[in-house]
């Protein structure tokens, strides 16, 4: 799926946008599609991952069979973009500490709801690893601050480990949600790790929609992604790369998603969704401005560890070799010394036979 950004019921004007919803099963990903709409003073971003391993549960419904996780992500976007839309006000007074309040609730009852539709018998197996209906959220709310001004408010909304980031042209990308799991290590560490999730929206546990606020200054994009983005990236400065080459690489919006998705689905091992907002500037203006930042990836980060993992991989392949000569040796030299070694171990003969 790819699809371009609505717009919001205020004056339309220019942003650069596009999502995208990699199932790797076709009709049976457990992201949806993204949520993305753009307006003239208003904006809006947001992905949804199922969790295919606490929610596996599988139910019928007039579509067929279909797990939790599944039936949940859908659920959780229909919610958040409905309350959305009413909530965000192009008069800049958005209440964030509400907000979030509201989506608790609402996703709660919905997800409720939809539970109870499913007449799903009670299952008699108990694990603390088992949700009904789970997902993670992961939302931008974008209000400009003065009319045709540059300062936008940036309220976030999350459970899980879906992300929004912000891409800076003078900074980079800058992780602007913080990752709901068991283990405290950031970014890099999380990618080794693989840490359980700890907080998750769910039709029958509680849980917490975080939200906080932040500002930025145009030109900027902003991105939600699910963890199969950027959770099958060497590092967080390759995820970067990932977007950012492509920006390079692209003639238009429509050519950068193309590779964006392209990159992502050639490393990814999960359904991996995202939504990309662009304030302030067109597509040529964004690759003109990012350009700089991107050779500086290049040269301080991606090429040094691409270059040791070379390294490694080099090392890793002479070390193979070795083993293998050594196995071959090891064969030759017993076969050698064998004989001498079993010289008296010859078959015993049975009494009376000549």
């Amino acid at each position: 799926m790819d699809s371009s950004g609505d717009d919001l019921p205020v004056s339309g004007g220019p942003a650069l946008s596009f999502g995208f919803n990699l199932g790797r099963i076709a009709g049976a990903g457990e992201d949806s599609d993204p949520v993305l709409r753009d307006g003239r003073e208003l904006g809006l971003v947001a992905v949804f991952d199922g969790m295919g391993g606490a929610g596996g549960t599988v139910y019928e419904t007039p579509d067929g069979p279909r797990t939790g996780a599944y039936l949940a992500s859908r659920v959780a976007r229909d919610v958040v973009e409905q309350r959305l839309v009413a909530l965000l006000d192009p008069d800049w007074n958005l209440d964030g500490a509400a907000t979030a309040a509201d989506l608790r609730r609402s996703l709660r009852t919905a997800l409720q709801e939809r539970l109870a539709e499913l007449r799903a018998p009670a299952s008699g197996l108990r694990s603390r690893l088992l949700r009904a209906l789970p997902t993670t959220i992961a939302v931008a709310a974008l209000q400009r601050r003065e009319r045709d001004g540059r300062q936008w408010s940036c309220h976030l909304f999350w459970a899980g480990d879906s992300r929004v980031y912000a891409f800076e042209p003078g900074g980079g990308a800058c992780q602007l949600t913080r990752d709901d799991i068991r283990d405290s290590g950031d970014a890099m560490a999380n990618l080794r790790e693989d840490s359980v999730v700890s907080n998750a929206v769910s039709a029958d546990t509680d849980f917490v929609v975080h939200h906080r606020r932040t500002e930025l200054t145009a030109p900027f994009l902003v991105m939600a992604a699910t963890d199969g983005c950027f959770g099958y990236v060497p590092s967080p400065m390759h995820f970067e790369h990932l977007v950012l080459a492509s920006l390079r690489d692209s003639h238009d919006t429509d050519g950068w998603s193309a590779a964006v998705q392209a990159r992502i689905g050639a490393v990814t091992g999960d359904d991996a969704s995202m939504a990309v907002l662009g304030i302030g500037a067109d597509h040529d203006t964004f690759r003109a401005l990012f350009a700089p930042r991107t050779a500086e990836l290049e040269r301080r980060w991606i090429t040094p560890l691409d270059g040791l993992d070379a390294d490694v991989r080099e090392q890793e392949r002479k070390l193979e070799e070795l083993r293998e000569a050594r196995r071959k040796r090891r064969a030759q030299l017993w076969a050698a010394y064998k004989p001498g070694y079993e010289r008296h171990l010859a078959p015993p003969t049975t009494e009376g036979t000549p």
